[in-house]
């Protein structure tokens, strides 16, 4: 009988959540293989075996980034006022010590991080990170086309001409948080932004 291997002895998908907010505290160049190792408590067999090297476990955290990050975007703008949930998007960057945990407060948007750490040298980080400014930009401009219908945008630009805006600004404001943010005036800015695409 063929030996079908030792079975894994940790939840994989645990493992990737808790990596996804390691990575997300530290950064991938500040990430060893032993943090990795000692935070999932696993062995670097084990880790290797489920997930490839560290590049490749990076990726794969940060792609559960974006589709975790994708599905409460189109859940917070599938329907009701399009500007106030436009706003909790914005605004969440300023509020990172809300997803802190025991490896670390998040520093930023991981798509964001990406995008200085490895962009443009690394072509699938930069397609990953392409793909969901894309995205980003598709489903925001939906919600605003939806709002200029219902009265409540203004119709002074294209709806794709102000969701990129709204992506420059919310990685803008990620961007930022990272060295600090006095979140009093991001939230200022933010209203400032929202009141602009007011009908």
């Amino acid at each position: 009988m063929a030996r079908t291997g030792r079975p894994r002895a940790f939840d994989k998908d645990q493992a990737l959540e808790r990596a996804l907010l390691l990575f997300w505290a530290r950064g991938y160049g500040a990430t060893s293989v032993q943090d990795l190792v000692e935070a999932l408590d696993l062995e670097r067999g084990s880790l290797y075996g489920a997930f490839g090297d560290k590049r490749r476990f990076y990726l794969t955290a940060v792609q559960l980034y974006w589709d975790t990050y994708e599905r409460a975007l189109v859940a917070a703008l599938e329907d009701g006022p399009v500007l106030p949930a436009l706003r909790e998007v914005l605004a969440n960057p300023a509020r990172a010590q809300e997803h802190a945990s025991d490896v670390g407060v998040p520093h930023g948007c991981m798509i964001g991080n990406t995008t200085a750490e490895l962009v443009p040298q690394d072509a699938e980080a930069a397609e990953i990170v392409t793909r969901s400014h894309a995205r980003f930009t598709q489903i925001v401009a939906d919600a605003l086309r939806r709002g200029q219908a219902g009265g409540e945008v203004v119709k002074d630009a294209t709806p794709e001409a102000q969701a990129q805006l709204l992506l420059f600004t919310v990685q803008g404001l990620s961007l930022v948080s990272r060295t600090g943010l006095d979140t009093t005036a991001a939230l200022a800015a933010v209203d400032a932004l929202i009141d602009a695409l007011r009908a």
